[in-house]
């Protein structure tokens, strides 16, 4: 069974064609503005590209700003071609390089792990100045994280976040252990540890792999904080961004994507 099949229905995206405003101008008016603005895909103009089958980049053109769901759906096509071994390696040029050297459009903010395993840019098939990558042990979220998934929301108006756990994570399996054993971390990893409590303790009644119970409930506790945040929360609220989860399997290479 192909588990990409309907992943963008399931998130229940908008799909409006209307014109939003540009980044600039959406950014200046405020939380107050942004909780009236017209719904998702209106006016402002945000650097677009399509690549051919054998991966050579088109031309960029200016257009509309992509929609959440277009977004989404890019991305599951680049895990696709992940997955079945038909990369086309998009924006990997000094064309590329050189394009988005004054300025960057990325299509999306990427928030995961800093497993060796799970790069973003390759397991989407994306390239340079396609994506905002955070990245930190096991997805373990704190201020300065907040604040650069805000920052990807104020320079770009990243139309998607994808909070991006994985199968066997190192991180939580550790965290796990400790706190099954009641014992304490070295040094920083008890902030580590702490930090992965929360899901440690939903995870912990659950049957069936503990670990990974574990790892899906940090995603999804990690998304309920970012849609919570004071700064992106509007930006939801008026159609312009949406958070949501993902679960990448080491051993297929499929990114299931889930809204809740």
């Amino acid at each position: 069974m192909n588990e990409q099949t309907g992943q963008t229905e399931q998130l229940g995206l908008g799909r409006s064609g209307a014109a939003a405003p540009s980044r600039r101008r959406f950014l200046a008016g405020g939380a107050a503005c942004l909780a009236a603005a017209p719904v998702l895909g209106a006016a402002g103009e945000s650097s677009a590209y399509a690549s051919t089958e054998d991966g050579q980049d088109v031309q960029e053109t200016s257009g509309p700003m992509p929609t959440p769901e277009q977004v989404l759906r890019r991305l599951v096509e680049g895990n696709r071609r992940w997955v079945t071994g038909r990369l086309t390696h998009p924006h990997q040029t000094v064309a590329r390089r050189l394009a988005v050297a004054g300025a960057q459009h990325p299509l999306a903010t990427v928030f995961g792990c800093i497993d060796s395993r799970v790069p973003p840019e390759i397991v989407f098939d994306l390239g340079v100045g396609d994506l905002f990558v955070v990245r930190t042990a096991a997805q373990t979220n704190d201020g300065l994280v907040q604040g650069a998934v805000e920052y990807g929301a104020e320079e770009a108006v990243t139309p998607l976040v994808v909070v991006m756990g994985h199968q066997r994570c190192g991180a939580v399996t550790f965290a796990v252990d400790v706190l099954n054993r009641c014992a304490t971390a070295p040094d920083h990893l008890e902030d580590v540890v702490e930090a992965l409590r929360p899901a440690y303790e939903v995870a912990k009644p659950m049957p069936g792999d503990q670990v990974d119970n574990t790892v899906r409930a940090q995603i999804r506790l990690t998304v309920e904080q970012l849609r919570a945040d004071a700064f992106l929360r509007p930006l939801i609220h008026a159609h312009r961004m949406h958070v949501v989860g993902g679960y990448y399997s080491l051993d297929s290479g499929i990114v299931d994507f889930f809204g809740s």
